[in-house]
C-alpha cells in the first residue's frame, strides 16, 4: 500500500505580518465571516492568488488559445459561483478575497437564514446538522457550488428560532 502522501500547506501567510493596516483588515474579515483563525483567510487569499495568476498567464497567449482557455477558466469559476456567466479576464483579475469567502458553506447557511449568527452557522455545520443534497457536510470552509446552493438544508428537528 505504501505511505500516505505528505500533506502540503494550502496557504501562504502575509509577507509582512506585523503591518498594522494589514492586521486590522484581516481581523475585520475574520470577524465578518466568522473564521476560526487567520489561516482560513490566508487559504482563501492563496486560492484567489492562484486564480488570478491563471488569468494573467492567459494574457500572453495567442488569441485563439486565449479565448479557449478563458472559456474553461470562466466556466469553472461560474460553476463555483464566484463570477457571472459573461465574465471577462478583467472580471477575473478584479476578484477579491471576499468573493471567495462569500461562497463558504458557513456564510451561505447564515445568509439563507438557517442560523441566527455567522458563529451559529459554524456550530451547526461542525455539529453535523447541515446537509447538502442529503449528504452531511461538516466543513465550514466548504466552497458551495452554484447548483448546490438550493440543496442546503438542516437536518429534521434542527429548526432555528
Amino acid at each position: 500500500m505504501g505511505d500516505p502522501k505528505k500533506p502540503r500547506k494550502k496557504w501562504r501567510g502575509p509577507r509582512h505580518p506585523w503591518r498594522k493596516e494589514v492586521l486590522l483588515a484581516e481581523l475585520e474579515l475574520v470577524g465578518r465571516y466568522g473564521l476560526r483563525n487567520k489561516r482560513e483567510l490566508w487559504r482563501a487569499r492563496t486560492m484567489l492568488r492562484k486564480i488570478r495568476a491563471q488569468a494573467r498567464r492567459l494574457l500572453v497567449l495567442p488569441e485563439p488559445e486565449r479565448s479557449e482557455r478563458l472559456k474553461v477558466l470562466a466556466g469553472k469559476l461560474y460553476r463555483m459561483g464566484i463570477i457571472g456567466s459573461d465574465a471577462s479576464i478583467d472580471d477575473i483579475l478584479g476578484l477579491t478575497v471576499e468573493d471567495i469567502l462569500k461562497r463558504r458553506l458557513q456564510t451561505i447557511v447564515y445568509e439563507k437564514g438557517l442560523a441566527k449568527s455567522i458563529y451559529h452557522a459554524r456550530q451547526l455545520i461542525v455539529h453535523r446538522h447541515v446537509l447538502i443534497g442529503g449528504q452531511i457536510v461538516s466543513r465550514p470552509g466548504y466552497l458551495v457550488k452554484r447548483d448546490e446552493e438550493d440543496k442546503i438544508m438542516l437536518r429534521r428537528g434542527d429548526l432555528v428560532g
